[in-house]
């Protein structure tokens, strides 16, 4: 088991030097012209392709690091870079997530390399679990998937929304309803293969920020898919449907749906981006304050700016070691028995928020200007503490872990 430590090893240098080298030399440049364009940075994603950041070998080196310090590393360098394109570019991950976490070895083997494609024909994944009436109130979700048995088929029925990459994926895993009866714990997620007939896109969101990245409605409409494309087979959908009847009955412990199973594994991740957002923030207010001159002399020799700068980056740090311990405590199999992802992304958040809203103040009207990058910044950050469980969402992870009380 590796030991808990915030020195980088060599090889994990050299990772991180390499994804801030591409951040700024690849991604930066672009960042503002995609945010006005509101489209798939296709061009960015197809160079990261290229240079090998875009493919299933590097997520999973990261994700197999043994000090879990890999996925939250490589997310921060690059949501410095810009949180629009970057999130283009690691948001075929949380599909392969889905996967990972509910799938059979022959299902990610098939699945996950169809995600990515190659570098001349560069593909993403979308996950799709929200939709317009359950978005953190899982257990309203009305997406059902019918079994078949006579063709061994599973017939997939509703509609998804806030979907990174919904309806231009390759392949898209939706979570659907199975067992009414069971709420959350009646859940299951499958597989769409590429041009499944009845999958369409419907709209798309225009938003405040990651404007780069592209979010919509998916619909599917007698969306039929072979009994393979069930995450983890039919055989253990029923084990786990029985035992969630039988806790049921006997008022019992609760059971992860698919979807929750997902978004836990991913949270310290989600967590390392918003750390990217903020630092990126802070370095642009941090050289701002220092050559921005005011009544004649550099206005970071004013406290109220000065102390400003101090506080943002007391709360970048404490932001990141909340992710490694986090991330560090996933990859080593210790349990989360304080929440201790939730309160990583929690905190990771609600930082990227003010801190980035500080930037904008520090540099004043500047600030509020489409010229400096921390405007943008700003919209972005607002993401972090809505999408994969609101701040309200993990506050009652937190407190529902600590108390051991059904708080609601």
């Amino acid at each position: 088991m590796a030991e808990f430590t915030l020195d980088l090893n060599e090889d994990q240098k050299q990772v991180r030097d390499w994804l801030h080298g591409f951040a700024a030399d690849v991604i930066r440049p672009a960042a503002a012209e995609w945010d006005e364009r509101e489209e798939t940075p296709w061009p960015v994603i197809q160079e990261a392709a290229k240079v090998g950041i875009y493919s299933l070998d590097f997520y999973a080196q990261q994700f197999f690091d043994p000090t879990g310090l890999g996925i939250p590393m490589a997310m921060e360098e690059l949501f410095w870079g810009d949180a629009g394109i970057a999130l283009s570019i690691v948001g075929t991950g949380l599909a392969a997530v889905g996967v990972l976490a509910n799938g059979t070895e022959e299902q990610i083997g098939t699945w996950i390399p169809q995600m990515y494609g190659d570098p001349d024909d560069v593909k993403v994944a979308a996950f799709c679990s929200s939709e317009p009436d359950a978005g953190s109130d899982v257990a309203s979700m009305r997406t059902r998937a019918v079994y078949d048995e006579a063709k061994d088929e599973w017939v997939l029925n509703g509609t998804k929304t806030w979907a990174t990459n919904g309806g231009i994926a390759n392949v898209h895993v939706v979570v659907a309803v199975v067992d009414p009866e069971l709420g959350s714990k009646g859940h299951a997620s499958f597989i769409v293969p590429p041009s499944t007939p009845g999958l369409s896109q419907g709209q798309k969101f225009k938003k405040h920020g990651i404007r780069a990245s592209h979010t919509a409605e998916v619909v599917l409409e007698d969306v039929r898919v072979p009994g393979h494309c069930l995450l983890g087979g039919k055989d253990k959908l029923d084990e786990r449907l029985a035992r969630a009847r039988e806790r049921a009955r006997a008022g019992g412990e609760r059971v992860k749906n698919a979807a929750m199973a997902t978004f836990e594994a991913s949270r310290p991740a989600v967590g390392a981006m918003a750390v990217g957002t903020a630092r990126a923030a802070y370095e642009v207010a941090l050289d701002y304050a220092k050559t921005r001159s005011q009544f004649g002399r550099p206005i970071i020799d004013n406290q109220g700016i000065a102390f400003q700068l101090a506080d943002m980056r007391t709360r970048i740090d404490a932001a990141r070691l909340l992710v490694w311990r986090a991330s560090w405590m996933a990859t080593t199999g210790k349990q989360f028995t304080s929440a201790e992802g939730s309160m990583s992304k929690l905190f990771a958040s609600e930082t990227a928020k003010a801190v980035t809203a500080q930037a904008v103040q520090i540099l004043g009207g500047n600030g509020f200007t489409r010229e400096y990058p921390v405007e943008r910044m700003h919209r972005d950050a607002a993401i972090y503490t809505i999408f994969e469980g609101t701040s309200e969402i993990q506050r009652l992870v937190i407190a529902r872990t600590l108390s051991g009380m059904q708080i609601r």
